[in-house]
């Protein structure tokens, strides 16, 4: 492990590093380990207001909204390829943070992130308004602008990634941005500061605060100076910020909470399938919104299924995220662990089958927990009809096209799903029918930053990736020229 992951982090704001204005601290723990391994900043009210005041500064003296869209995108490319060139400790300190396997890390989280300021940087080139024809004796042109300050607010589980989706959109179309990060897992957003800066950057565009939500993200939802919240967390806390947007009359995108259902038709290729129902609720020791936690299985294939997942999960690599051959590393933080275990344990009670898993693993003093496959439970379960967060996935049969796509749609969440078929009418029939803003068929987790997603019902609204993002970011104004 390189040693930069362990120096103590501080406020990035207006281009300087700086301590919280109360001196306050905040642990870091690596879930690998249950140690800790640093400190970072924990900034309060005064520290948010100067971060806001460094934005509103920058945008206002339009030294990043001035510049044309191609200058923007060649410096957004510039970071494309610094995170490229720092690959390795990227990936190193994404895994120390939030204890995913560093192979993961490099082949997901580190690509990604280089590839959404890429395909940002090239939008940038191409953003501008249209002409409108009008039967008036008049030209009709619309231009799109940015809209200001962006108060982005990122979850712990995929920071690097989930930072960048709003990141590289907000300053490809001129917007200058203060983020705030999981006061779990901050260690990239503080590297991606620096990242910024030496790809050029200006001092102000973008400034990082850490600390406690309640605290910094709280007083960064309430301040006036912010003209835009794009948020990513759980329903509860989107609710309220939502609500305190609504207040203000403030633009907003949500992405929320998740429990997408897989649905294995009879006539899925198994052996093709299994691997993405493993992927789909293993992936990031399940702490993915968009994971496939439930699965639907025509009943004609049910028990072959399930004594299929019995055999292969079991075998699935967990263990310590430093090694190559880890596939499922730690849960994030200790809380997050007694969270799966309290489901695990209210399914346990409601009668459920545990087909496999279904405990902790104790390695390292780490915060592991098995993944495990659950049979046998009621649709109204909670174990079923809430979003667990962790690598457990529950089965449930069905015996029609039509009670699939009902159980699939019988939650309150609406952000992924997925179609395990070798029907093709039926792939597109059902995708339709089902009440998510992603569907997958015939894997899991295809994710690319052309291809817009977001959700739908409790799963929140608006959209990131793919040229739909863009508008969240920007205005529009529309100039009518009288030819009289």
């Amino acid at each position: 492990m390189t040693t930069f992951e362990r120096e103590p982090g501080r406020l990035f704001i207006g281009g300087q590093w700086r301590e919280a204005a109360d001196g306050a601290r905040s642990e870091v723990v690596d879930p690998s380990r249950g140690v800790v391994v640093t400190t970072v900043a924990e900034a309060g009210a005064a520290d948010v207001d100067a971060a806001v005041r460094a934005a509103r500064e920058a945008f206002d003296s339009g030294q990043w909204s001035g510049l044309s869209g191609r200058e923007r995108g060649r410096i957004l490319h510039r970071v494309a390829q610094l995170i490229r060139e720092n690959a390795d400790d990227i990936a190193e300190l994404e895994s120390l943070d939030v204890g995913k396997p560093v192979t993961l890390a490099h082949a997901v989280d580190v690509t990604n992130a280089a590839n959404d300021y890429e395909y940002y940087a090239s939008l940038a080139y191409t953003l501008d308004g249209a002409q409108r024809d009008t039967p008036m004796n008049a030209h009709a042109y619309t231009k799109r602008g940015p809209l200001g300050v962006v108060a982005a607010i990122t979850p712990f589980n995929f920071p690097l990634i989930l930072a960048g989706s709003k990141i590289a959109p907000a300053l490809a179309t001129g917007n200058t941005v203060v983020h705030k990060p999981a006061d779990e897992t901050p260690l990239s957003a503080l590297y991606m500061a620096g990242l910024l800066q030496k790809a050029g950057v200006p001092d102000g565009v973008v400034n990082v605060v850490t600390g406690a939500g309640p605290v910094a993200g709280e007083a960064l939802l309430r301040h006036p100076g912010v003209d835009k919240i794009a948020f990513t967390g759980s329903t509860a806390i989107g609710r309220h910020a939502a609500s305190i947007a609504g207040e203000n009359l403030k633009p907003v995108t949500m992405e929320l909470g998740g429990n997408a259902a897989h649905i294995v038709f009879e006539d899925a290729d198994l052996e093709k399938a299994v691997g993405a129902i493993i992927k789909g609720f293993v992936f990031n020791t399940g702490q993915f919104c968009m994971g496939g936690p439930r699965l639907l299985v025509a009943r004609s294939v049910y028990s072959t299924l399930l004594g299929i997942l019995a055999e292969a999960v079991p075998g699935v690599p967990v263990g310590d995220p430093r090694q190559p051959e880890t596939v499922v590393g730690p849960m994030a933080a200790e809380k997050h662990l007694r969270k799966v275990e309290e489901y695990v344990e209210i399914a346990r009670k409601e009668g459920a089958r545990i087909v496999c898993g279904g405990e902790r693993l104790d390695l390292d003093g780490g915060y592991y927990y098995k993944p495990t496959v659950i049979a046998d439970l009621a649709n109204d379960s909670r174990v079923v009809q809430e979003e667990i967060f962790g690598p457990v996935l529950t089965v449930q049969p069905f015996d029609s096209e039509d009670e699939a796509v009902a159980l699939a749609n019988s939650t309150r969440y609406g952000l992924a799903s997925g179609v395990q078929t070798r029907n093709l009418a039926r792939a597109h029939r059902v995708a339709g029918r089902l009440q998510a803003g992603i569907v997958w068929i015939n894997d899991w987790a295809m994710l690319d930053p052309a291809v817009p997603f977001g959700g739908v019902k409790d799963s929140g609204f608006g959209r990131e990736y793919g040229p739909e993002a863009l508008a969240s970011y920007t205005k529009v104004k529309s100039v009518v020229v009288s030819l009289d």
